[in-house]
């Protein structure tokens, strides 16, 4: 049976909320041409993950990559999701029961991150640092730093490059919702006393991936 945690009266997040679960997915499957399940295996092995370890999906929406981390860690390990908006955690409980996973979803925001010290081997985040003003990176750069073990690894993820003046789905997505330069998530990592190992592109559409340790 799927475990389920709810937030106490989560303090407000200053980043954008996506509430529509149904579309979120929908947004997926046409940003990602239909190759979900690849991507999201591509992320599970670029965040290293082995099975035991304890990992934390943040901003994590409908949970189909923290599902995919549970099955690489497999029964000895934990995976907890956590992300502002109810219907995505709402929606990502739901999948995890029909897929027969034991994964943890905490209503909660990524500046306020409601865990111990040292308490992740790994923090996953997808597609979720450009709806945080510069300030509240910083802040959820630092709780994802606070939560993990030592040596542990942060996996950051999000559309860095440019697509020129295209009307493409993907060019509106990012006139509505922005990016991140791979350069800005070195320097934000960094500053908040993570040492990076490993950057560049994911091989999916211009996303790019930053791989830092405690």
């Amino acid at each position: 049976m799927t475990k389920t945690k709810d937030c106490c009266s989560a303090p407000g997040t200053r980043g954008r909320v996506l509430h529509s679960a149904a579309g979120y997915d929908l947004l997926a499957w046409l940003l990602l041409l239909g190759r979900e399940r690849a991507f999201r295996e591509r992320l599970v092995r670029l965040a290293r993950l082995d099975p035991g370890q304890s990992v934390l999906d943040i901003g994590c929406g409908t949970g189909s990559l923290a599902i995919s981390a549970k099955r690489r860690v497999g029964p000895s390990g934990r995976v907890e999701g956590i992300d502002a908006s109810p219907e995505m955690i709402a929606r990502a409980r739901k999948k995890a029961t029909k897929a027969g996973v034991d994964v943890a979803f905490t209503n909660g925001v990524v500046e306020a991150l409601p865990f111990p010290d040292g308490y992740f081997d790994a923090v996953l985040s997808t597609l979720m640092l450009h709806h945080l003003p510069r300030d509240a990176r910083r802040q959820c750069a630092r709780q994802m730093r606070r939560v993990l073990k030592p040596g542990g690894r942060v996996l950051a993820v999000d559309f860095g490059g440019e697509t020129g003046n295209r009307k493409s789905l993907l060019e509106h997505f990012h006139r509505r919702h922005g990016r991140v330069d791979v350069r800005d998530i070195v320097q934000l990592l960094s500053e908040a006393g993570l040492e990076v190992v490993e950057s560049g592109a994911v091989g999916v559409r211009d996303l790019n991936f930053v791989l830092a340790t405690a």
